[in-house]
């Protein structure tokens, strides 16, 4: 996906450096910096930059990594820029590229970039995860940096002094003045370390037809990537926005509150930016949406979904402001159309916190979905302010709490999702 999240998607990389990708720019030669997830940089000496088109550029950064031809769909050059200033030119995942065909990829440098990629969003908590998942993502961070787990080695002093190399800086807080500073390096692990401490030990090695241990890193950036694949969000392109916040107290107070919208071809999910939790989660199938950009007022993303409200069935409508509102609607537009020409047929998988424990077990082809109660990746729509509506052939109503049909057509076609239209009925309370 080249250059979506150009005007601004959640600070990535990027943040790190405000450098223009242009070196320097001469009457036909320019020297063209692209950065890769780990920061590094791959120089390119260009003729006559302008005309150049991304596709080539997108092959000299192949040619100069020596990377097989999966990577011309794997990766994407994305333009990114946190101040929307001169951006920085990145090679990172493209948002369009099936989780499915990313396991069948059998290059190590390949799964190395998309391993740094995946790594570097769960570290910073872009990719919000409950403590047990970040504890075994980062055990398999340790294996690649640290090697085989060796029992008798100070590893709990290793991961103490780079814990914030392994987990989210959340949960790497310590305890702070004069009591902390008596704390050695013999001194019991806190619970982050300590959980981190039992993954690495059970990471599992391959063993060989020799009876050694054969695994290769390659093994474990395959590991990370597919516990990752478990996140509803994986792989998705983020964008700035704020949703209002539900009326508090006696006075109704109510304001706003920072969030990311990650979109992907799987559905849109909005993730509180402070709290580090998804606040909704939707597949396309249970959405409606649009967006406005009247003069004068802020551009916004509206999404429409089906909830309830004190055990009855209601129809929600969220209200996103954003500066990128239109590249939101458009990206969800083009996941959408891309879903139905690629697999017309195929359903997409339950985005909504399932129950704490399965019924039955999921179908062989079908990845684990996570399955506890209160984990980040579950939608809490209860933190939000949304608009119940009905249409009663004369005008728009807020009402407590349906409507007869949707605010937007902009859904999927009819037949293909489970978004439903509910009925009002006379005992309705209107607003």
């Amino acid at each position: 996906m080249d250059g979506t999240e150009g005007s601004a998607g959640q600070p990535g990389p990027a943040e790190r450096s405000h450098r223009s990708s242009v070196s320097s720019v001469g009457a036909r030669a320019a020297d063209v910096l692209v950065y890769l997830a780990d920061d590094t940089v791959v120089p390119l000496a260009v003729e006559n930059l302008p005309s150049l088109s991304a596709h080539e550029l997108h092959r000299a950064v192949r040619e100069v990594l020596r990377l097989p031809d999966i990577a011309l769909d794997a990766f994407a050059l994305w333009l990114v820029s946190p101040l929307l200033d001169e951006p920085s030119l990145q090679f990172r995942r493209n948002v369009f590229f099936p989780k499915r065909r990313e396991l069948q990829i059998q290059d190590e440098e390949v799964l190395r970039l998309l391993y740094e990629e995946a790594k570097g969003n769960v570290l910073a908590a872009r990719y919000p995860c409950d403590v047990e998942d970040c504890e075994a993502l980062g055990a398999l961070v340790c294996r690649v940096q640290l090697g085989p787990y060796q029992p008798g080695q100070p590893a709990a002093c290793t991961l103490r002094e780079k814990l914030d190399s392994f987990l989210p800086a959340h949960l790497c807080k310590r305890g702070q003045g004069l009591f902390a500073a008596f704390r050695g390096r013999g001194a019991k692990a806190g619970p982050g370390e300590q959980g981190l401490l039992n993954a690495y030990r059970q990471v599992k090695e391959t063993v060989g037809s020799d009876g050694g241990c054969e695994a290769t890193l390659g093994t474990h950036y395959r590991a990370y990537l597919l516990k990752c694949h478990e996140l509803p969000f994986y792989g998705c392109a983020f964008f700035h926005g704020e949703v209002d916040k539900p009326a508090q107290g006696f006075l109704h107070r109510g304001g706003r509150k920072p969030v990311a919208v990650a979109i992907s071809l799987e559905g849109v999910h909005v993730i509180d930016s402070r709290e580090k939790h998804v606040l909704l989660g939707l597949r396309f199938q249970e959405l409606s949406w649009d967006h406005t950009s009247p003069e004068e007022e802020e551009p916004v993303l509206w999404l429409e979904f089906d909830g309830d409200s004190e055990g009855m069935p209601v129809n929600k409508l969220l209200k996103i402001y954003s500066k990128q509102a239109e590249l939101m609607s458009g990206l969800i537009e083009y996941c959408i159309e891309l879903n139905q020409a690629v697999e017309p047929a195929a359903p997409q998988e339950s985005v909504p916190c399932p129950p704490a424990a399965p019924t039955s077990s999921p179908p062989p082809t079908q990845r684990p979905k996570l399955r506890r109660q209160g984990s980040v990746v579950c939608s809490r729509i209860q933190h939000l302010s949304t608009i119940d509506y009905v249409e009663d052939g004369k005008g728009i109503k807020r009402v407590k709490p349906k409507r007869t049909t949707s605010f937007f057509s902009r859904q999927l076609s009819m037949g293909q999702g489970s978004y439903t239209v509910v009925q009002p009925t006379d005992s309705l309370e209107q607003g």
